[in-house]
């Protein structure tokens, strides 16, 4: 299982702004290059047929032109994987969770046909106005032709976000994230508070597949000793609690939350509130201060930085060095960070903040998405490795430094630095120019600054390629300090 997530509500924000944020992770051993490109609507299929599963769709009339970061190589098809729609709902789609056997007895995961990672982008976002309706049509086409995995989902838009994860083969449910919260997600069924009488009544807070509460009790899902079937704990009823979680999973959510909640509980110690390895770790917390651009970053690139954890550290039992799953890590494919400012003009509301391979050592930078095509550093990723293509000169750096990391640690900080700073000084510039504008010139400086962006991401990077080869180089194991040159 591979991806992890961090949604942020528009009141914990400091801009005001909505986050969903995720890092798409290849599987153990691969690694899947990504690109940063638009689709028009009139790319859009009106029957379309799934690669892996061969399942056969009819989709709406009159798709709307949407961003999207689909695999380079489309031979397992599509995967769309982030995006934002031309009415501003964002997308990402998926994390990989996990349901228990008790589940997936009652309702199967699909072996032929179904949806999945591969398709929901696609299926889903051209087509919704809103956070809420891209939950709603997902869950229609979850129930209509099931699934043969199951997946975590969030929409948003200027005012909401939602979360929606899908159980067993046929069934989901779905919980708008509070705005003055934020939510880590990474690779378990995560919600943690689910309120039927809402989800069946004013839909407020919650949705979900129309049988799901009769599906819970008939198949005996609910361990809660008070038998509520109204108000679960849905990562109690529908989720694991293994031994890889304790490993894999809940150590991600630990660190997260302890850094945005320092003072909020303990974390370390054996009196703590919370450790790595707890199952009961918050879905949603309100943070201690507003959430930053950089934070998000920072925070899904970590590897435990600062803890005995840290696989690149050098204190604490070195037996603890790596012990549990980073999550900033070498098989990184992409980070998406989508910003949709509810104090924008709709010509600039949505940026798209882009980072390929692995978090640790890349840098994100932003774009507009009221665009009709994305700057050729990020959408050309040839099979062959490149520093034209950023997603290759990524992987670079990265395979780079991590063998170097002491040496190299400055250079990538510089680099983020660097990369976000004029970052946020280029959008400035043109959040100005852009709320201006009327018509297309909107759009058509949206494309300026966004090559804008691109050249300076490309100057950067290449900076920072160098010095981290030159520091790679005077550590080969074949140097020898006697010269005569």
């Amino acid at each position: 299982m591979a991806c992890t997530t961090v949604l942020v509500g528009k009141n914990a924000s400091y801009n005001g702004a909505t986050f969903i944020a995720r890092n798409e992770d290849s599987p153990s051993g691969e690694f899947c290059a990504k690109r940063f490109i638009v689709v028009d609507g009139k790319e859009q299929p009106v029957k379309y047929k799934t690669v892996l599963s061969k399942q056969e769709i009819e989709l709406p009339e009159n798709p709307m032109r949407y961003t999207s970061t689909p695999n380079a190589d489309k031979k397992d098809g599509v995967w769309a994987a982030h995006g934002v729609n031309e009415v501003d709902v964002g997308m990402t789609a998926t994390e990989t969770i996990a349901s228990n056997e008790r589940v997936l007895g009652a309702d199967p995961l699909l072996k032929k046909g179904g949806i999945g990672e591969e398709d929901m982008n696609l299926l889903v976002l051209p087509y919704v106005k809103s956070a809420r309706q891209g939950v709603e049509r997902l869950g229609m086409l979850l129930e209509k032709y099931g699934t043969y995995e199951m997946n975590g989902i969030a929409f948003s838009d200027k005012d909401e976000i939602w979360w929606l994860e899908s159980i067993g083969g046929h069934h989901w449910m779905a919980k708008r994230v509070p705005d003055d919260m934020y939510v880590v997600m990474p690779n378990q069924l995560g919600i943690d508070t689910f309120d039927f009488t809402d989800a069946y009544g004013a839909k407020q807070n919650y949705m979900c597949s129309a049988d799901l509460q009769k599906f819970m009790i008939e198949n005996h899902l609910n361990l809660d000793l008070k038998n509520n079937n109204d108000v679960i704990n849905p990562r109690l009823v529908f989720g694991t609690h293994d031994d890889a979680d304790h490993v894999y999973n809940t150590p991600r959510a630990w660190f997260i939350e302890r850094y945005f909640n320092p003072k909020t509980y303990k974390w370390d110690g054996p009196d703590a509130d919370f450790k790595p390895d707890s199952d009961d770790i918050p879905w949603a917390l309100v943070p201690e201060h507003k959430i930053t651009i950089e934070e998000m970053k920072y925070v899904l690139s970590s590897h435990y930085n600062g803890t005995e954890l840290d696989p690149y550290g050098s204190y604490g039992p070195k037996d603890m060095r790596g012990a549990y799953r980073s999550i900033g890590i070498n098989r990184n494919d992409s980070l998406a960070l989508i910003e949709i400012r509810g104090d924008m003009p709709e010509s600039c509301r949505s940026i798209q903040w882009m980072a390929f391979s692995s978090n640790a050592f890349n840098a994100m930078a932003p774009f507009y998405t009221n665009i009709l095509k994305t700057p050729h550093y990020l959408s050309y990723v040839p099979k062959e490795c490149t520093t034209e293509s950023f997603y290759w000169a990524s992987r670079l750096i990265a395979a780079l430094s991590d063998g170097a990391y002491k040496k190299c640690q400055a250079h990538i900080e510089r680099y983020q630095l660097a990369v976000a700073s004029r970052s946020h000084e280029i959008l400035n510039k043109y959040d100005k120019l852009i709320s201006a504008q009327t018509g297309n010139g909107g759009r058509e400086l949206c494309e300026k600054a966004n090559g804008e962006v691109a050249a300076m991401l490309k100057e950067e990077t290449s900076k920072t390629l160098n010095k981290v080869l030159y520091e790679s180089s005077c550590l080969m194991k074949n140097s020898y300090s006697r010269s005569d040159a």
